[in-house]
């Protein structure tokens, strides 16, 4: 449905602005040249610009491309009618509303290629949100207000957590949130090592609903850390927030309808009584450390990534780094240049992708336009959501008549290999002991992808230890690697990942059966609906569950958006038909699992050998989707009270078969 035509106003007034039009030159002179394009398209509605001579080229890889490819004299025609738009704005200037599939025809022009039909949908939401900072009456206008006694329990002050507690005020129901840190974040409380930060574009790890002038292209840990409880305090989470509240046991009272939740606070323990419970507690919560001899033996500083301490300094220090995942890729580089020697301990390796502008600032000139040119924004925000979202996914399905299936998947898959081949011997020329053990024998995103900030150069460092063995034991001075050669160190850091497949550990949830998880699925075999919720745990929401993370790209922020809007229907349906529960149908969960199995099956991260931190020790996939996030978005969007057993207010506790309503 095209949007209802709306009004687009200056985040901050011009008249605050001195010289506006002469501010607005200078800007526009850097101005990102496809989101001008599509700009001018959509508010003009002039066919010129969708003249071939304006069409941008293609972005390759992960670049900016703000020139878009186009010669220097189209880019000044498109800069001088954006300055004429502008300053030709008023009040009672709109946007021209557009249909699905014209903002698809209007995509695939201005990004270079070709756009999926469902992407008409992503960009109208994206334009359909007001920019602000308190989100909660931009929600009230997308859904009445809910009458109901029903109280909502979030575990988890994350980013799901957080959007959970602002759709709920909205909507007027009771809730209360437990967070077991003193502050609002998540990961992004916990995780303070060096290098911490996002592997996804600033303006795309973002709500749709809250303005930010992001610093960086790529946030670092303390401002992403930041711009969570700006979101908190400007949309009062706070008031509704028990911080330093550990959650340790769930259990579902079938008589009465709820949840009674157990919970540690300041050494005691509390309790809590709610119908409903969101757990928003993520995936990546809980370190995982490697069961070696020899760990408490250490007589320097012992850590994981996770764990980093506040007060340690390794300048001057001999650090060995073991792993070469995220977490490490972002370590390395940014200590490399301050400790004595870096011993790093690769024990698979890894493919990392180029990052032009991962250390980029924003400079005034772009926030200036993202406050006064109309849609700038908005369309800045659609373009990253197509480069960094479903576009590449058909690149990681495995094609079975694909005639190199040991180093690539299919022809594009094929045709990544050989880009980042490419990158990786030009970064490393002169070293080709070092290029022998940086490029993979598994296909391109077999694991997650990594971005270059820096990693290569930190590998050729003159003080760089580069070993591509493992850590057999842990020594009083050090470790020694499964060559049998020890290694002193002074400072030891684990960047060996999380408890994935342990979904909900270390709480215990027991369900509607009196059976709890671990009874259910086992310890690492999780079994959900959507990753969001499961048969015989009643009332319950898993926010970010099983299946839920991202291998192909995208942003967890847009996932999370997704399934609290799906969350909140059906709690505004349960309020409607006064619902005593909903838990989801058996049926329906083992359908959704098999399709999902089957999905998995078809990806690159189910490739022959290939061993991530998505497969529990089956192999199973547990982590991330295998759909695009455009299919995942239209099966919440059908998914509805027929996938469930529901239970009304007056039945009696033994009426929990079949649609009960």
């Amino acid at each position: 449905m095209p949007q209802a035509e709306t009004h687009w106003t200056d985040t901050s007034p011009r008249s605050e602005v001195d010289d506006f039009a002469g501010r607005l030159r200078e800007a526009l002179a850097s101005g990102h040249v496809p989101v001008l394009v599509a700009l001018l398209s959509q508010l003009t509605g002039d066919p010129r610009w969708r003249e071939e001579r304006f069409r941008p080229t293609r972005t390759r890889g992960m670049d900016d491309h703000r020139d878009g490819g186009l010669p220097e004299d189209v880019q000044r025609e498109i800069r001088d009618a954006a300055y004429e738009l502008t300053l030709g704005w008023g009040p009672d200037s709109v946007v021209r509303p557009l249909g699905d599939d014209e903002l698809t025809e209007l995509a695939t022009f201005a990004f270079g290629e070709e756009v999926f039909p469902e992407y008409g949908g992503f960009i109208q939401e994206i334009l359909d949100a007001r920019v602000g900072r308190d989100a909660r009456p931009y929600f009230a206008r997308r859904g009445p207000r809910v009458t109901t006694d029903k109280r909502v329990l979030i575990i988890g002050g994350g980013p799901s957590g957080l959007l959970s507690s602002i759709r709920l005020q909205a909507m007027g129901i009771d809730h209360v949130l437990l967070e077991k840190e003193p502050e609002f974040g998540g990961a992004w409380e916990n995780n303070s090592y060096p290098g911490c930060g996002v592997d996804t574009p600033s303006f795309l790890y973002s709500y749709s609903f809250f303005d930010y002038a992001w610093r960086t292209h790529y946030g670092k840990r303390d401002e992403v850390r930041r711009y969570f409880i700006d979101v908190a305090r400007a949309n009062g989470v706070q008031e509704h927030t028990r911080f330093g509240t550990e959650v340790t046991d769930m259990v579902w009272v079938e008589d009465a309808g709820t949840w009674r939740v157990t919970a540690r606070c300041a050494g005691e323990v509390v309790t809590y009584e709610a119908e409903i419970v969101l757990v928003g507690a993520g995936q990546l919560a809980r370190p995982r450390l490697p069961d070696l001899p020899g760990m408490d033996t250490f007589e320097g500083v012992l850590t994981h990534s996770a764990e980093w301490p506040d007060d340690l300094d390794v300048t001057g220090k001999r650090v060995a780094l073991i792993g070469a995942g995220a977490s490490a890729m972002q370590i390395g580089p940014a200590i490399v240049d301050r400790v004595a020697e870096l011993i790093l301990v690769q024990r698979s390796k890894q493919w990392v992708a180029p990052c032009p502008n991962y250390f980029d600032a924003f400079d005034e000139a772009e926030h200036f336009l993202m406050a006064h040119v109309p849609l700038y924004l908005q369309w800045y925000r659609a373009r990253l959501n197509w480069v960094y979202n479903d576009r590449v996914h058909e690149s990681l399905q495995i094609d079975p008549d694909w005639t190199e299936p040991a180093e690539s998947i299919n022809a594009i898959n094929a045709g990544h290999r050989r880009h980042y081949i490419r990158y990786i011997r030009e970064k490393l020329a002169g070293h080709p002991d070092v290029i022998e053990r940086s490029i993979p024998e598994y296909p391109p995103f077999g694991k997650r992808m990594l971005l270059d900030n820096g990693w290569y150069d930190m590998l050729i460092a003159p003080h760089t230890t580069f070993l591509s063995t493992g850590v057999a034991e842990v020594t009083p001075r050090g470790f020694i690697d499964t060559d049998g050669v020890e290694h002193e160190c002074e400072v030891l850091v684990f960047a060996t990942g999380f408890h994935v497949a342990r979904f909900l550990h270390p709480m215990t949830v027991v369900g509607r059966d009196g059976r709890d998880t671990v009874q259910t699925w086992g310890e690492d075999d999780s079994r959900v609906y959507l990753g969001l919720t499961a048969p015989n745990f009643p009332n319950m929401f898993f926010l970010g569950g099983p299946a839920t993370l991202l291998g192909h790209g995208g942003s967890f922020i847009g996932i999370a958006e997704m399934q609290v809007d799906y969350v909140m229907r059906l709690i505004a349906e349960m309020a409607e038909r006064d619902l005593k529960s909903i838990a989801c149908r058996e049926d329906v969960c083992e359908d959704y699992n098999r399709a999902l199995d089957e999905a998995h099956g078809r990806m690159v991260w189910t490739h022959r050998g290939m061993q991530n931190w998505y497969r529990n020790p089956q192999g199973r996939v547990l982590a991330v989707i295998p759909w695009r996030i455009a299919d995942y978005r239209n099966m919440l969007r059908a998914s509805d009270l027929g996938d469930y057993v529901v239970v009304p207010a007056t039945a009696p506790a033994t009426a929990i078969e079949g649609d009960a309503a």
